[in-house]
C-alpha cells in the first residue's frame, strides 16, 4: 500500500487515527495504542504480500528473545553469543530473500551451471527493518540502551507502518521512550499532517510528474543531447523528490502519532564535496553503516591503506544494500573512489574554491551516478554516458525533446527551486505574519485537493525504494 494513494490517504489512515485515538490509555498506560498500531502495520504490510507478515512476525520474535538473552547474559560470553547469533539469523532472512538469485545466476554463470533461480518476491521493506532490528540488538549488546522486556513494544517498533518501507532507518534509541510514554497534542498533529501533505506533495506533484518523463525518454528513439540531459535532470529530481518526499511523510505520520523520527535529508543538491552530500542524502542510512560497520573496521583510526580499504567495503555494501545488481555495488564503488580522492587529495582545492564551482562538481558526478543506479545493464550505463558527453548523438535537439522540454519545464524549474532551502527560508520569514497564519493551513487544504485530483486522474504511481 502506497502512502500516496487513495486507499491509504481516504481508507486506511483515517481508520487507523479514529481507532488509535478512541483506544484508552488507563493510567497513561499506552499498551492498548500500541497494540493498535502494531496490529494496523500488519494490515498495511499484509495489503501486497500476506504471507511475508509471517516473516516479519518471526523476526520480531526472533530477535526480542535473542535480546533477553544478551541481557541477561551480559558480561559474559554468552552475551555475545546470544548477539552474534541474533545478527546471523537477520541477515540471513535478508541474504536469502533479497541476494539468493544475485548469487545463483553469477555462480551459474561463472562455472557455467544451470542452476535455476528460486525467483523469490522480496518482501517490501526487509532491507529496513532488518537494519532497525540489528541496530537494537548491536546496541543493547553495547549497552547503550535498555532491553525492552515487552514483545507487544519491541514488534510496535519494527513493524510500526510509517517508516516501515523505506525509511527512514529508526533506531530503537530514537523511540525507546516514546514506545511507553509520548505526547499527544492538537499543535503536533497538525505539524505531523502539515508535513505528511507538503511531502505527499513532493511525491506525486513533483517526483511522479518527472518520472513520467524519465519514462517517456526510455520508450523515445530520438538520440539527441538534449534529451539525455532532460533525462539525467530528471531522474535525479525525480529520485530526491521521490525518497525526500516519503521520508518527510514518514516523519509527519510519526509525528501525528506522538513518535520522533530521524530527519533523512538535509538537501543535498547544494552540498559543496561529494562527502558533504553523503552527509545530506539519506542520512539514517550513512550514520548506519558509519557506526555498524565503518567504525567497528577501524574508520579512520588506521593506518592509509586500511583506511582505504574501510571506506571501499563500506561503499560496496552500501550499493549492495541498495539492490542485487552488479550496477549497485558499482554505483557504492563510483561514490567510494570520489570519497577516498576528497579525503586524501581533493579536500583543500575544494576549500578553496568558489562555491558555485563546487556545487557543479558535485551535482555533476551526483547526476552521473545516478545513471548507474537507475540502468539494468552495463551497456545501458555506456551509451547514457556517451550520449550526456556528447558522444553517439544524432543532433543537439530534436523535436520530441524540445516539445517535452517545454511541456515538463514548469516541474523541472519547481522540483530545481524546491531542492534548495529557497522555499524553507521564504516560510521562515512569512511566518510571523498574520497573512500567513491564517492562509497557510487553507493553503495546506488546498494542496491536499489538488493531489487528491492527481491521484484520482493519474495511473503513474511508483516509489523507487519499493525495490529495496
Amino acid at each position: 500500500m502506497l502512502f500516496s494513494s487513495v486507499t491509504f490517504l481516504y481508507y486506511f489512515l483515517p481508520i487507523v487515527l479514529v481507532l488509535y485515538f478512541l483506544t484508552p490509555t488507563p493510567k497513561g498506560s499506552l499498551r492498548l495504542r500500541n497494540l493498535v498500531l502494531f496490529l494496523a502495520s500488519l494490515v498495511f504490510y499484509a495489503w501486497g504480500e500476506p504471507i511475508y507478515v509471517l516473516l516479519m512476525v518471526g523476526q520480531c520474535i526472533s530477535a526480542w528473545a535473542f535480546s533477553l538473552l544478551i541481557d541477561k547474559f551480559r558480561g559474559r560470553p554468552a552475551s555475545r553469543t546470544a548477539m552474534i547469533a541474533s545478527v546471523v539469523v537477520s541477515l540471513s532472512a535478508l541474504l536469502f530473500f533479497k541476494y539468493a538469485d544475485f548469487f545463483v545466476q553469477n555462480v551459474s554463470g561463472l562455472f557455467r551451471l544451470e542452476i535455476g533461480i528460486l525467483g523469490l518476491a522480496l518482501p517490501i521493506g526487509i532491507s529496513f527493518y532488518t537494519f532497525q532490528i540489528l541496530s537494537y540488538t548491536i546496541d543493547l549488546y553495547r549497552g547503550k540502551i535498555q532491553v525492552q522486556r515487552s514483545l507487544l513494544n519491541f514488534s510496535t517498533y519494527v513493524a510500526m507502518f510509517p517508516q516501515l518501507i523505506a525509511g527512514p532507518i529508526v533506531r530503537y534509541a530514537d523511540v525507546a521512550q516514546g514506545l511507553s510514554v509520548r505526547e499527544h497534542t492538537l499543535g503536533r498533529f497538525a505539524l505531523g499532517a502539515r508535513r505528511f501533505t507538503l511531502g505527499l506533495g513532493k511525491k506525486v506533484l513533483i517526483a511522479n510528474v518527472l518520472g513520467e518523463l524519465v519514462s517517456i525518454y526510455k520508450q523515445s528513439g530520438e538520440n539527441s543531447l538534449l534529451f539525455v540531459w532532460l533525462y539525467v535532470v530528471a531522474y535525479t529530481l525525480h529520485i530526491y523528490f521521490d525518497f525526500s518526499g516519503y521520508s518527510d511523510m514518514a516523519i509527519g505520520l510519526g509525528h501525528m502519532l506522538g513518535f520522533k523520527f530521524p530527519e533523512n535529508f538535509n538537501y543535498p543538491y547544494i552540498a559543496k564535496s561529494i562527502t558533504d552530500f553523503w552527509r545530506r542524502w539519506h542520512m539514517s542510512l550513512s550514520s548506519w553503516f558509519r557506526d555498524y560497520i565503518y567504525i567497528p573496521l577501524g574508520g579512520n583510526r588506521v593506518t592509509v591503506p586500511r583506511h582505504i580499504f574501510n571506506i571501499l567495503v563500506v561503499w560496496m555494501l552500501t550499493g549492495f544494500w541498495h539492490g542485487a545488481d552488479w550496477n549497485f555495488i558499482f554505483w557504492g564503488l563510483y561514490f567510494a573512489i570520489f570519497l577516498i580522492v576528497e579525503k586524501f587529495f581533493l579536500s583543500r582545492l575544494l576549500d578553496r574554491l568558489p562555491n558555485f564551482f563546487n556545487h557543479v562538481y558535485v551535482l555533476l558526478l551526483v547526476s552521473v551516478s545516478w545513471v548507474f543506479f537507475d540502468s539494468s545493464s552495463f551497456a545501458e550505463i555506456g551509451s547514457a554516458l556517451t550520449r550526456m558527453f556528447g558522444f553517439n548523438v544524432d543532433s543537439f535537439a530534436g523535436v520530441e525533446s524540445l516539445y517535452y522540454l517545454r511541456s515538463y519545464l514548469v516541474p523541472l524549474v519547481l522540483g530545481a527551486i524546491g531542492c534548495t532551502p529557497l522555499p524553507k527560508l521564504l516560510a521562515g520569514k512569512l511566518s510571523g505574519k498574520k497573512a500567513y497564519t491564517a492562509l497557510e493551513p487553507r493553503t495546506v487544504g488546498v494542496l491536499l485537493i489538488v493531489i487528491t485530483a492527481y491521484l484520482v486522474d493519474g495511473s503513474f504511481n511508483p516509489f523507487i525504494y519499493f525495490r529495496f
